[in-house]
């Protein structure tokens, strides 16, 4: 019997082999999906709609149609090649992956500073008690996890379960808000006014740095991958893309409702304002609960990928390297609770973090044609096509906010 029909046909799988199978897809898009889905996403798409109104609808269905092309050829590529990104890289051009790694490390733990300063945010708005001690709660139950036996499991089944809870907090206030879904549903398809910083904004917020990578790395540490898993890989990589989606569409239309109002979001805190508007005290407390869900499971995601691309460089590294996670935790919770948010820290991540999906994404594309990496697979055109704007439009971003940045730190 031939690999292909051995690995691709689930009869010759057993029932319990088979649900665990599903188990590690559902939560490699989930993994995906949910470390997008951070306290920056929830500010980022408040404040985008309240500047474009209902034509930011056609910003969010331009991004995920750049997300998909993007995610579709970093996952494939993993699948494939049955190598971690920065390994890839190194294929690619010797070095090179070390690069990919500093900077991966680098913006992901400069990001879970932020989301840690966001489960302390959030359990602050939820239960009133202070940010800092609900930020060293909410690492030691992520250091609960990695600290488990079955680390991968338990962590398919945390981001799984946080996922939907978010889902159905964020379409409640989406409801009560009452949004003008009419108009939100003709400016996708006829916007009033292009903007395509928001549209490159976006998708470095849903596929940048170590987030499209996350999922695609589960699946390989699953022991998910080759050309006949292919299939599986486009349809958890789209469902990633789509779940992260919809929860930005959710909350596209709770905050287009409070704006059609009257409502002006708070500069400090619009998301909150959404909440608080849509479903009053109740709502305030609601949106603790999703900042603090968002922050959480972006922090096991961000923690969770930046240690994958340590991991090939070192025996013990891969040995030990749930403590690495459980370290990395450990030290982005330190930094917020002396320093606080460390904004310059997090300003600069975020120039640099502009420039990282071109030069991962860039690397695999060059990967998807190198036989010695991707053997006699044969990747589609409009796959690499899809992926050159990608990389085109975001180096171009990248590098112009960096040079707006410069001057402002130093």
């Amino acid at each position: 019997m031939s690999g292909k029909n051995k690995d691709t046909n689930q009869t010759l799988r057993s029932p319990k082999e088979q649900k665990g199978r599903n188990r590690v897809l559902i939560g490699a898009a989930f993994l995906m999906a949910t470390s997008a889905v951070g306290p920056g996403f929830l500010t980022q798409t408040a404040v985008f709609t309240e500047t474009l109104l209902a034509s930011f609808g056609f910003v969010i269905l331009a991004s995920i149609l750049l997300d998909i092309g993007a995610q579709l050829n970093v996952w494939r590529i993993i699948a494939v090649s049955g190598k971690r990104g920065q390994e890839i890289a190194n294929a690619v051009v010797p070095g090179l992956g070390f690069i990919v790694a500093v900077f991966i490390v680098i913006g992901g733990l400069a990001f879970n500073i932020g989301n840690i300063g966001g489960t302390g945010l959030g359990s602050n708005a939820l239960l009133g008690i202070d940010p800092k001690i609900g930020a060293v709660i909410s690492a030691a139950i992520c250091i609960f996890i990695f600290l488990s036996k079955e680390a991968g499991a338990a962590m398919d089944r945390i981001v799984n379960i946080l996922g939907a809870i978010l889902l159905v907090l964020i379409a409640y206030v989406m409801f009560v808000s009452q949004p003008p879904i009419g108009e939100a549903i003709h400016r996708t398809f006829v916007p009033l006014e292009l903007d395509f910083y928001a549209i490159i904004t976006i998708v470095g917020g849903t596929v940048g740095g170590y987030i499209t990578f996350s999922g695609g790395h589960r699946l390989l540490d699953a022991g998910i991958h080759g050309k006949e898993s292919i299939p599986e890989v486009n349809r958890t990589s789209v469902t990633g893309i789509l779940v992260a989606s919809l929860v930005r569409i959710l909350l596209f239309l709770a905050v287009l409702g409070v704006v059609y109002a009257g409502v002006s979001l708070d500069p400090n805190n619009p998301a909150a304002t959404v909440f608080q508007h849509a479903a009053g005290d109740i709502g305030y407390r609601l949106f603790g609960l999703v900042l603090w869900i968002a922050g959480i499971s972006s922090v096991i995601g961000a923690a969770y990928t930046s240690v994958s691309f340590l991991r090939t460089f070192h025996p013990k590294i891969e040995e030990h390297y749930r403590y690495w996670i459980i370290g990395f935790i450990l030290f982005s919770t330190v930094v917020y609770v002396l320093v606080g948010q460390a904004a310059t820290l997090l300003v600069l991540a975020g120039a640099v973090n502009g420039l990282i999906l071109p030069l991962t994404l860039g690397s695999i594309l060059l990967a998807a044609h190198n036989k010695k990496i991707i053997g006699d697979y044969k990747h589609p055109v409009w796959l690499t096509v899809f992926g050159t704007i990608v990389v085109i439009l975001t180096a171009y971003l990248g590098i112009q906010t960096l040079i707006q940045m410069v001057p402002q730190i130093f």
